[in-house]
């Protein structure tokens, strides 16, 4: 079978690899749709922390079930999407239903081969029922629902003021969820294009540029009091350490990007603020259930969010081509 694999960073290469032998107790999944987020070009950049190369990227996913454990509810041909994270069950997070943060967790795409191929045998709690959706839909759960999960910890409230920086897929689907929950959303990103597509399909209040002026312009949002929410999802520590200053006393700042460098903050000030710090990592089968209702009722713009392609074979040409910040990626999506 064919596979996209990333054999060092900066080189993506068409490959043939043996097809998975699914154990009687796995479900295997033709894919059929693959995701190309944030995290994949980390790993092509070289600035992914839990990686090592090559490796078959893509967690992103959409397929049809071509066989599947008596009992598990999964027909043959049923359009399924993939929880990428693969937990062990047995640590104390997941004991205590913390299976995102499993101690020996294995993302798909990240530890172990991912998506950009057209076979995988899962175990059946990876894989979730997306009746309804299409394809395309299907393969935009898996961030979305991160975005789910990040709003979710925060407790996010009718009423707050929140702040999301950095306006890509998951801080959009940030921006999106917390605005479903009332909250006053403002989003800002070193691109206008992003920010003012939060504000026409995705609900946000208010779009913000990065630029020598950001600070005076977010302090005038909330009249000098700061955000009761902020989220970060830049992958930036410069832009992660700014966010600690524009948390509102009594807040709370979220963290869903993942950086690989330490992050340091000024301590009397997170003191004096009494600030709550929260990582949000990945999702659970609930935020994925949640995320497939809302996709399901009309509330996720889906297909505005959709607005690159191409088939499997064309990915190592395109692929830079997305990563540039001007290009108009929202979500591309490969298909297989």
């Amino acid at each position: 079978m064919r596979a996209v694999v990333c054999e060092e960073p900066g080189r993506l290469r068409l490959a043939e690899r043996a097809p998975p032998a699914p154990s009687p107790d796995e479900v295997l999944v033709r894919v059929r749709r693959v995701g190309i987020c944030g995290t994949d070009y980390h790993i092509y950049r070289g600035t992914q922390p839990f990686l090592s190369y090559p490796r078959v990227m893509g967690h992103e996913l959409a397929g049809e079930v071509v066989s599947a454990p008596a009992g598990t509810r999964l027909e043959a041909g049923a359009v399924v999407c993939i929880i990428p994270y693969l937990s062990c069950g047995t640590c104390r997070a997941c004991l205590r239903g913390r299976t995102n943060c499993c101690q020996a967790i294995q993302v798909l795409g990240v530890h172990r081969d991912g998506g950009l191929t057209e076979l995988l045998s899962l175990p059946p709690a990876a894989v979730v029922d997306a009746r309804g959706l299409s394809l395309e839909q299907a393969a935009m759960v898996e961030f979305l629902a991160i975005g789910h999960h990040a709003v979710a910890r925060g407790a996010t409230s009718p009423g707050d003021r929140v702040l999301v920086t950095g306006a890509g897929p998951i801080g959009m689907a940030a921006a999106l969820f917390a605005a479903r929950c009332g909250a006053e959303v403002t989003v800002v990103d070193g691109v206008e294009q992003r920010t003012r597509f939060c504000v026409d399909r995705l609900g946000a209040a208010r779009a913000v540029v990065l630029d020598a002026d950001v600070e005076a312009r977010l302090a005038e949002a909330t009249g000098g009091d700061g955000f009761d929410l902020v989220f970060d999802a830049t992958g930036s520590p410069r832009a992660t350490e700014a966010g600690f200053a524009r948390v509102a006393h009594g807040g709370a700042y979220v963290l869903v990007s993942v950086v690989s460098s330490a992050i340091t903050f000024d301590d009397p000030e997170f003191h004096k603020r009494e600030t709550t710090l929260l990582g949000s990592r990945n999702a659970t089968r609930a935020d994925f259930e949640a995320v497939i209702a809302a996709i399901r009722t009309g509330d996720v713009p889906t297909a505005a969010m959709h607005t690159h392609g191409a088939m499997l074979d064309e990915l190592p040409s395109r692929f830079e081509e997305w990563m540039r910040p001007y290009s108009g990626v929202i979500k591309a999506i490969v298909t297989v």
